[in-house]
């Protein structure tokens, strides 16, 4: 194969890629499950108007919104599978837009379930929430019950069901115009050859030693982003304005309270995050100072602050020996997490490798009582992907455990316990790794690699997180968001969040423009409060093996618990600063063990 090309799906190895027979045996089976949808849920009407009537009615209706519900998921789940595989095959856009058609008219035709509940009088509420024929139900119910204020009458709620595809379409556009229609070109890089950039090679191009190559990569691919920026932000204003319509129609205060208030999380939790990092920015202009002497650069530019600082360890990593370290790191969590991970990974629940037209990134992608599939692009010379792989294997497992400890109406676990299943797993390979070696030039690699986690996960997350608040809260106010404003406004974060001395490209203003998770906006603060919580737990989980037990509850409660409920239940309180600070002083710690393994 002619390594210079991103391979077709045909040119690799079946064993490289996840195999979708896990979900249906074939497109055959899967359209049978379509049919069979599209026959049955019409039979929900059957129920309007009767959901007070009796427990025994209510319990009735929720049984067949769930069988409908189990089926609908695992077909938009292997759709969806299949549109990452490849994003320009129109059979797969087809399907997916076929699910979500279908969910449409499904979501409309149950506009009633939920008004019904909400209209329950107290009493009867409680007595029905007691009643032996409910019991798998309370969670749901009262988690139901407690969106009442900002649940629309059943007229309201069909249209905003049926608004819902479209209200959604800005992220489609993104991923259509960044994963197909892009093109970056090839570079030639330091052996001669001649490469092609894309979204999933940019990171490859940024940890080379060649600083030449490096401000090459960076300003190729901004170059496609700058003949798209108007495009781009009409996209990004869109998706903020949706969130805000969505928020203003449910009574919410504010988009960020709407996106909070369903993992019961106070706007204060969002703020605190802030604050915190932004009083300890200190030791990470120290940090950048140190790597632009180790580097010997006479200055210190964005695309200078991927590439290890210890050129003496290069290191190659194939994906079998980064399962293998993945695998013997997380150890301490027990035999059963290790042996069901190391039979997926090693199996097939993973799509290893680039291929044309394939997603860029990785992801984790589960539905009940089917493998959780994990994407990668996993490139063997970037040490980061061992990471990435650690991390998506912490939602897999944490998907599993839920499977396997909750019913289907409760596994589904929100965005911020997610986040720290995942990070957890990647302090274990930290701690791993760091126990593998007594060579200081190695040990020097890895504590990099570990601050460079922590500045991605806690730091950057953090400003994106500012970012989303500020463009929201001018949306909000009545301003506009045009192109300028996106740029302005990240220019003016850029500035806090990087030190004097570090020189800010302009196109480094077109970052705001091309992170997908802005698309689902109050996401991205998770990852830094996730990293928080995963320092805090992984510290105790190596301190203390009785604690093995209390993490993997944590694992098991899927969505049954709120999020800061599930993770003081495993030993860390979020709703104070404690475990961001204690973080941020890891992240002194580190660089400062750094520099003295350096200067």
């Amino acid at each position: 194969m002619d390594k210079s090309k991103i391979p077709t799906r045909s040119e690799i190895s079946e064993s490289d890629k996840w195999d979708l027979t896990g979900l249906f045996a074939d497109v055959g089976k899967w359209l049978e499950d379509f049919i069979w949808i599209q026959e049955t849920y019409p039979r929900l009407k059957e129920w309007k108007g009767k959901l007070g009537a009796s427990p025994q009615s209510l319990v009735d209706c929720l049984e067949f919104e769930k069988a409908l519900e189990l089926k609908l998921e695992r077909l938009y789940h292997f759709a969806s599978l299949q549109l990452a595989e490849d994003s320009a095959n129109n059979e797969y856009l087809a399907r997916i837009g076929q699910v979500q058609n279908l969910m449409t008219k499904i979501a409309e035709t149950a506009a009633f379930v939920v008004p019904e509940i909400q209209a329950i009088g107290d009493e009867l509420f409680k007595n029905f929430v007691d009643d032996p024929a409910l019991a798998d139900w309370r969670i749901k119910l009262q988690k139901i019950r407690r969106m009442k204020p900002h649940v629309l009458s059943e007229r309201e709620e069909r249209i905003l069901a049926l608004g819902k595809v479209a209200l959604s379409g800005y992220d489609d556009t993104f991923s259509q115009l960044t994963d197909v229609d892009m093109k970056f070109g090839m570079l030639t890089d330091e052996t001669g050859r001649e490469k092609p950039l894309t979204q999933s090679s940019f990171s490859s191009f940024l940890v080379k030693r060649d600083s030449e190559l490096r401000k090459r990569a960076f300003h190729q691919f901004y170059t496609e982003f700058q003949d798209h920026q108007y495009t781009l932000a009409a996209s990004l204003a869109y998706s903020i304005k949706a969130d805000i319509f969505r928020a203003r129609a449910r009574h919410y205060s504010s988009a960020l309270e709407a996106a909070l208030f369903p993992d019961d999380v106070s706007v204060s939790v969002y703020d605190g995050l802030i604050t915190a990092v932004r009083a300890n920015l200190k030791p990470l202009f120290r940090y950048f100072e140190l790597r632009r002497r180790v580097l010997g650069l006479p200055e210190l530019h964005h695309y200078d602050t991927y590439v290890p600082l210890v050129k003496e360890v290069e290191m190659r990593v194939t994906f079998d020996q980064a399962v293998e370290h993945v695998l013997v790191a997380l150890a301490p969590l027990g035999k059963e997490y290790v042996d069901v991970l190391a039979n997926g990974l090693r199996g097939r629940w993973c799509d290893r490798y680039e291929t044309k037209g394939k997603r860029s990134g990785a992801f984790s992608s589960g539905s009940y009582g089917a493998p959780p599939y994990i994407l990668m692009n996993y490139k063997d010379d970037v040490f980061a992907d061992v990471y990435t792989l650690a991390h998506e294997a912490g939602h897999s497992m944490h998907t599993w455990f839920s499977q396997k400890s909750q019913h289907f109406q409760d596994y589904d676990y929100p965005i911020f316990l997610a986040e720290v299943a995942s990070t957890f797993n990647e302090e274990l390979l930290t701690h791993h790794l760091l126990g593998q070696t007594s060579d200081p030039k190695m040990r020097a690699y890895i504590i990099n690699r570990q601050i460079d986690d922590l500045r991605g996960t806690l730091f950057r997350q953090t400003m994106f997180a500012e970012f989303e608040r500020i463009i929201h809260a001018i949306e909000e106010s009545g301003d506009a968001l045009t192109l300028d404003t996106f740029k302005s406004e990240y220019r003016k974060l850029l500035e806090v969040y990087f030190a004097d001395n570090f020189v800010l490209d302009p196109q480094l203003d077109l970052e705001c423009l091309r992170i997908p998770h802005f698309y689902s906006a109050f996401y991205v603060y998770k990852y830094a409060t996730g990293i928080s919580a995963a320092v805090a737990l992984s510290e105790r989980v190596l301190s203390d093996r009785s604690s093995v037990d209390a993490y993997l509850n944590f694992l098991r409660f899927g969505g049954s618990r709120f999020p800061l409920e599930a993770l003081k239940a495993a030993g860390v309180d979020m709703a104070t600063p404690a475990p961001i600070e204690s973080t941020l002083r890891l992240f002194e710690r580190r660089v400062d063990e750094l520099e003295s393994l350096l200067l």
